[in-house]
């Protein structure tokens, strides 16, 4: 079992700790519904410590990863150190090996990829890596920390009142370096907030100092339920290494604007574009009775079409909803097969719900 440098916190927050991938992680501190609810209204942190941060250094650093990544850091240049683009990760059939943020550093470029995929990603990237004049440094002496919430912000300032102005104009998707400490606008909630890497010797007494001024602890539940109702992908639900970029709504991040570029699994992107039969990735409201899960089938006129990838009980709409993948000619109310009874959900838009409101078209 991997421990973060938190888990001393976790205890002493009485977490109810699980195998989360290898790492013990908090699931939740008591109330997961409570949780939820504090990051749509307030401020809580999460530890992500687990994610695995790399940075890419090196004169081949920039074509390495036009050449690795779907999308283009390229774009980067265009606004600057500390920018952030999310991308993925496909293998040459254009299956998704992972999602991730790429920032752009004084030094070259910081990666932040999945503790589930960890060596699957690293390998593919070293091996990728091989061809170019760069090197890869795993940090894992770094901690890390994401602070959600409509509040984060003022709290990580009450925390860290030097940072009040540089925090205060810190824009969405964009990071900056203090004092060993990166702070960076981005989140998996569908909140404002930050994602702050810092010395993991560190991490204790940050912990401390953020509850001290309000944050609560939060674990992996109700980071589930958040990123669900925001529509954000989960790696092994809406994508994996036999799922394109087409079926699950990261069609937007593959970069086609510089025909010169070349990519891995650029050319099966392209054919597969061509194709008909594409998958869709839409969400579902349940009208009938239960609760959607991963892997439910659904059907339309007596005919299985799709399936649930990730489903739950939505805290802030006080409704079942779900994530599936259905062929791209469905709309409207359809069934899903739950416990060996068909039930009525309708598909909707995703996400369905940014910062704290409902947001989805029916």
């Amino acid at each position: 079992m991997n421990y973060t440098p938190f888990y001393p916190s976790h205890l002493d927050a009485k977490a109810k700790i699980v195998d989360f991938g290898g790492w013990a992680l908090p699931v939740n501190y008591g109330s997961q519904i409570k949780e939820h609810e504090i990051i749509r209204s307030a401020a809580g942190m999460f530890d992500v410590s687990h994610m695995v941060i790399s940075d890419v250094h090196g004169v081949d650093a920039k074509p390495f990863l036009r050449y690795l990544l779907s999308n283009d850091v390229e774009k980067l240049d265009k606004f600057g150190l500390g920018k952030a683009l999310y991308s993925g990760l496909l293998n040459q059939e254009a299956g998704v090996i992972d999602d991730l943020i790429v920032y752009l550093m004084p030094f070259g470029y910081r990666v932040i990829t999945n503790a589930a995929t960890e060596a699957k990603d690293l390998n593919w990237i070293k091996q990728v890596a091989a061809n170019f004049k760069v090197e890869i440094f795993s940090r894992r002496d770094l901690a890390m920390l994401a602070v959600q919430g409509p509040e984060a912000i003022e709290k990580v300032v009450a925390a860290h009142p030097h940072m009040v102005d540089k925090l205060a104009s810190l824009k969405p998707f964009t990071a900056l370096e203090d004092g060993g400490y990166f702070y960076a606008r981005t989140g998996y909630t569908g909140e404002d907030g930050l994602e702050i890497m810092f010395p993991k010797e560190e991490a204790n007494a940050f912990w401390t100092m953020l509850l001290d001024h309000g944050v609560a602890p939060c674990g992996l539940g109700a980071r589930d339920t958040l990123r669900l109702e925001a529509g954000m992908n989960l790696y092994g639900h809406e994508m994996d290494e036999n799922i394109t970029p087409l079926s699950c709504n990261m069609d937007w991040v593959v970069d086609l604007s510089d025909e010169s570029r070349d990519f891995i699994g650029k050319r099966a992107y392209q054919l597969l574009r061509l194709s008909p039969d594409n998958q869709k990735q839409v969400g579902l409201i349940l009208l009938g009775k239960g609760v959607l899960r991963e892997g439910q089938k659904l059907y339309c006129n007596g005919e299985e079409f799709g399936i649930i990838t990730s489903g739950t009980f939505s805290p802030s709409l006080k409704i079942s909803i779900g994530i599936a993948r259905v062929n791209p000619e469905m709309h409207g109310e359809i069934m899903v097969e739950i416990r060996g009874k068909l039930e009525a959900v309708k598909i909707v838009s995703l996400p369905f719900v940014r910062n704290g409101k409902k947001i989805f078209k029916e």
